[in-house]
């Protein structure tokens, strides 16, 4: 996928095994976090969960709230509940993907 940005078109590669690229655009982003929960998805990858530690430490410090959800393992889709929560108890979310 391209995406133009104030630096130029930059491209996301999609790590699964489609044979042909599929068209995806990219979620509304909101003006401010201000009065936002942003929600932090550890999804078990090794390390993930430090970069997010250290993400909350910054967002805390900006006067920002944050809510921590963990899936159960990296090799499967988030389950539907967990999902679920996400959606009703935040209003943005950054999911960590380290190794």
């Amino acid at each position: 996928m391209s995406v133009l940005t104030d630096d130029g078109p930059r491209i996301y590669l999609d790590p699964t095994s489609e044979r042909t690229a599929i068209a995806r655009s990219l979620a509304d982003r909101p003006a401010s976090l201000d009065g936002k929960v942003v929600g932090l998805l550890d999804i078990r990858k090794p390390r993930g969960n430090v970069f997010l530690d250290r993400l909350e430490t910054l967002l805390n410090e900006q006067g920002l709230r944050t809510a921590r959800f963990q899936k159960p393992t990296f090799a499967k889709v988030a389950p539907v509940d967990l999902r679920h929560e996400i959606s009703t108890k935040c209003d943005v979310i950054v999911e960590a993907l380290a190794d």
